[in-house]
């Protein structure tokens, strides 16, 4: 592998880390259209729906191929590596309780506080992440894998 190619890894995760950042701002708005029709529109439950979806299969591909590669490699990073599935974890949880909200058609103001509740651990996760693992993903080998088994299907 080329050590372009594998310097691009720790560019790839934070490219990703933007595109989830986006994706947030769009189901945002998506719920503050949705409040002018005082009802929610299917822009809502798509974009809210797709953030989560994107979110997941993100954390996903790194639990499941990204994770295991990097402490192979470096088992120092194993207590990181822990620290980043408890979000992981944490996250999944939040995403539980928005998508049960927008399934029980809640409004615009408690579908924004569980966004905003996702979006602080979110932000402190993906700062978290950056930091740590960003070095280890400068001399990734990871083989036959690419950026989506990686880091998920927004990648």
């Amino acid at each position: 592998m080329s050590g372009e190619r594998v310097t691009a890894w720790r560019e790839e995760l934070a490219a990703v880390h933007r595109r989830l950042r986006d994706a947030i701002g769009i189901a945002r708005a998506a719920i503050d259209r949705g409040e002018a029709d005082a009802s929610p529109s299917r822009d809502l439950l798509l974009y809210c729906h797709g953030f989560c979806e994107a979110l997941t299969g993100h954390h996903r591909g790194e639990d499941a191929a990204l994770f295991p590669l990097l402490v192979a490699a470096d088992p120092a990073l194993k207590p990181v590596v822990a620290r980043l599935k408890q979000d992981h974890s944490m996250l999944d949880h939040l995403i539980g309780a928005l998508e049960k909200a927008l399934s029980q058609g809640a409004g615009s103001e408690e579908l924004h506080r569980h966004l905003d509740g996702i979006e602080a651990i979110m932000e402190t996760h993906f700062g978290y992440e950056e930091r740590k693992i960003g070095p280890a993903l400068d001399t990734l080998d990871s083989g036959a894998l690419d950026r989506v088994d990686l880091f998920g299907p927004i990648a």
